[in-house]
C-alpha cells in the first residue's frame, strides 16, 4: 500500500508546482516586479567586477553633466557618479535584503511561539512587542544611530532590525491564534508530534504567503530608512551606497548648483527598486488570496467578452 501512495504524491506535487509557476508567470505585476528586482540584483553582484575607475577618485571633470565620457555626469570632486552608483547597488541591495531577512526570521519566530503557546509566554512576547510597537520607529532609529560610537553600515542595520520586528511579530501572531486550533493541528498533536515540529511543520507552511509579503514589506523599509539615515549623515561617509551618494549630494548643494543629475541617479534607483518589491508584493497577493485571484479572473473574462462585442460591432454582425 505505500509504493501507491508515493506515486500518487508526486504527480499532485509536480502539478502544484507548475500551477504556481504559471500562475506567476501569468501576473504581470510579478513578472515586472521580478525583472526590475532581477536587474539591480544583477548589477549589484555582477557590475563591481566591471568598473575600472576608482568611485572615490577626484578628477578634473567637476560637476560634469551625462556625457560620452561620463555616462551619469560627476561630482564636485571630479567622481564619476556611475560607478558610484554600481559600486553602490551592491551595498544597497544587501543592506535592504540582509535587514529584512533578520527581521523577518525575529518576527516570524516571535509571532509563532507566542500565537501557538499562548499562556504567559504570550503575555511575555505581546508586551515586549507592544512596546516597540508604540515607539516611533523612524525617531528612535534616528536617536540610536546618532548616539552610537562606531558609525557605519553594521550599526544601521541593527538599529532597523531593532526597531522594525515588532508588526510582523503581531501579524504572525494573529494568524497563529486562528490556525492553532484547526482540525490538521489538532491531529498532530493527538499524534504525538513535537511542539517545534507542530510549529514549523504544519502552522508556518500556511502563512508562507503572509511572511512573504511581509519580507517584501521589510525589505522595502529596510532601504528607505537605510537610505533616510545615511542622507542625515548617520553612517560612514568614506562607504559608497546610494544613501551616501545622496547625502554628499545634498552636503555639497547639488541643487543649488543645478547638478540635477547627482541626486536624481540614486533617487530613481530607489524609486524603481521599491516599485519592483512592492508589483511582487501585490502580485503574491492576488496569487495567494482566492478572492483576489477570482475577481482577476473576472476582469479579465469581462474584458475578453467586451472586447469581442467590439469586434462583433465592427463587423457589422452584432
Amino acid at each position: 500500500m505505500s509504493i501507491p501512495s508515493v506515486t500518487a504524491t508526486k504527480p499532485s506535487r509536480m502539478l502544484r508546482l507548475r500551477d504556481l509557476w504559471q500562475m506567476l508567470t501569468q501576473n504581470r505585476k510579478v513578472l515586472v516586479g521580478v525583472i526590475i528586482v532581477g536587474f539591480f540584483a544583477l548589477v549589484g553582484l555582477f557590475g563591481p567586477f566591471f568598473v575600472t575607475i576608482d568611485p572615490g577618485e577626484p578628477s578634473k571633470d567637476l560637476l560634469q553633466a551625462p556625457s560620452a565620457a561620463h555616462w551619469l555626469g560627476t561630482t564636485q570632486q571630479g567622481q564619476d557618479i556611475l560607478a558610484q552608483m554600481i559600486i553602490g547597488t551592491r551595498l544597497s541591495m544587501v543592506m535592504g535584503i540582509g535587514i529584512g531577512i533578520v527581521t523577518m526570521i525575529i518576527s516570524v519566530i516571535v509571532g509563532l511561539v507566542s500565537g501557538y503557546y499562548g499562556g504567559w509566554i504570550d503575555e511575555v512576547l505581546s508586551l515586549i512587542t507592544n512596546v516597540f510597537l508604540v515607539l516611533p520607529t523612524l525617531p528612535l532609529a534616528i536617536l540610536l544611530a546618532a548616539f552610537v560610537a562606531y558609525k557605519g553600515p553594521l550599526t544601521i542595520a541593527v538599529v532597523l532590525i531593532v526597531t522594525g520586528w515588532s508588526w510582523g511579530a503581531r501579524v504572525m501572531r494573529a494568524q497563529t491564534l486562528s490556525m492553532r486550533n484547526r482540525d490538521s493541528v489538532e491531529a498532530a498533536r493527538a499524534s504525538g508530534e513535537s511542539s517545534l515540529r507542530i510549529i514549523f511543520f504544519e502552522i508556518f507552511p500556511n502563512e508562507i504567503a503572509i511572511v512573504a509579503a511581509q519580507l517584501l514589506g521589510t525589505v522595502i523599509y529596510a532601504i528607505l530608512a537605510e537610505t533616510g539615515l545615511e542622507f542625515l549623515g548617520l553612517s560612514n561617509g568614506n562607504s559608497i551606497s546610494w544613501g551616501i551618494i545622496l547625502y554628499w549630494a545634498g552636503n555639497n548643494d547639488a541643487l543649488t548648483l543645478g547638478a540635477w543629475w547627482w541626486f536624481l541617479s540614486p533617487g530613481l534607483c530607489i524609486a524603481l527598486l521599491g516599485a519592483g518589491l512592492a508589483l511582487i508584493n501585490f502580485g503574491i497577493d492576488e496569487i495567494a488570496n482566492p478572492r483576489l485571484r477570482m475577481e482577476r479572473k473576472n476582469l479579465k473574462n469581462e474584458r475578453k467578452a467586451l472586447k469581442k462585442q467590439v469586434q462583433a460591432v465592427q463587423k457589422g454582425t452584432l
